[in-house]
């Protein structure tokens, strides 16, 4: 896979194609000394689970992995926390208003967008909710909102790599209450 530093090729700051690898992770230019670094970009998946021991998930309206399960989430925007970006990505693509998140875990991604692999940081959350759960309306990346029964979720049927480990690592820790 193409490093994301070779998409860049002039300085963003001056235009100089002087614009050449600092190290792994950055470029400097060699005219005006602006060094740009390629940090990951904070992401979010929803563990979401009911009640009735069932969690929510999402099937992919866009690619990559257009058509398989997913779990709502994505990028956090800037000037967001992570947790405010989890909280809007589940009300954006399920509907659902959310309070209660509680971190779980986190794991380096690359996720593919137009061509290029975005480093990220994937910040996984269970978000509990209790009692009666208004329906959900997919939207925004989600074609479809379904609750499975944990001890029916596959992760086989989770296109995107980054997502499927997270759910092995998810049902390895959960316990069924």
């Amino acid at each position: 896979m193409e490093h994301p530093l070779e998409k860049f090729k002039y300085c963003p700051v001056c235009g100089s194609s002087r614009f050449e690898v600092n190290n792994f992770k950055s470029k400097k230019c060699q005219d005006c000394g602006f060094t740009y670094y390629a940090n990951p970009c904070s992401a979010t998946a929803a563990f979401i689970v009911n009640d009735k021991q069932e969690m929510l998930v999402v099937r992919r309206a866009k690619e990559p992995a257009k058509g398989t399960l997913d779990l709502p989430g994505g990028f956090v925007d800037m000037g967001e926390t992570v947790e405010q970006g989890m909280i809007r990505e589940i009300k954006e693509e399920t509907g659902l208003d959310v309070k209660e998140i509680q971190y779980l875990f986190s794991s380096p991604n690359v996720y593919m967008y137009s061509g290029m692999g975005v480093h990220t940081l994937d910040m996984d959350f269970l978000v509990p909710v209790h009692g009666d759960v208004p329906a959900i309306n997919a939207a925004d990346d989600a074609a479809e909102a379904l609750w499975i029964p944990i001890n029916e979720v596959n992760p086989a049927e989770f296109g995107l790599t980054s997502i499927r480990n997270a759910v092995i690592r998810f049902l390895q820790q959960y316990k069924i209450r």
